[in-house]
């Protein structure tokens, strides 16, 4: 667990990670990112910053963050890895198919629904991930 706020500069330098200049540009990308971002995606914003950042740099990032547990990886059907950072504030996603819109959500009924399922069946809920896939109601309806 990483205190609340930390940057994942500040989470690799914790965690001991030797961070090289463009580990530094994509973690502050990363930092930046408001978004669910894949590689392809940080790729673009870091070289925007330093276009020497190879893709496979990125790659070998994202893959490092991911094992020393900074970064949450999703993959949303879409055949796109992407991260966001790990430790957040439990939320759940609503993913666009036709856009690839991620958006954020927390619902308390849906959080108590699945607490009141765990407990039926036998068991205490230690965690989970709920990814909605859908489409916008006025598509078409014009």
């Amino acid at each position: 667990m990483f205190p609340m706020g930390e940057s994942i500069l500040q989470r690799c330098e914790s965690k001991k990670l030797r961070m090289t200049d463009q580990r530094r540009i994509i973690a502050a990308v990363l930092d930046e990112s408001d978004d669910h971002p894949d590689v392809e995606e940080l790729h673009e914003r870091a070289s925007a910053n330093d276009p020497r950042i190879s893709i496979a740099t990125v790659y070998r990032t994202v893959k490092l963050f991911e094992e020393a547990g900074i970064l949450e990886k999703h993959e949303f059907g879409d055949g796109r890895a992407r991260y966001e950072t790990a430790d957040r504030d439990h939320h759940d996603h609503l993913i666009d198919l036709q856009s690839g819109e991620v958006i954020e959500f927390v619902d308390p009924e849906i959080e108590a629904l699945q607490e009141r399922i765990a407990q039926k069946l036998g068991f205490r809920l230690k965690g989970h991930r709920l990814e909605l896939y859908g489409v916008p109601l006025n598509q078409g309806m014009e």
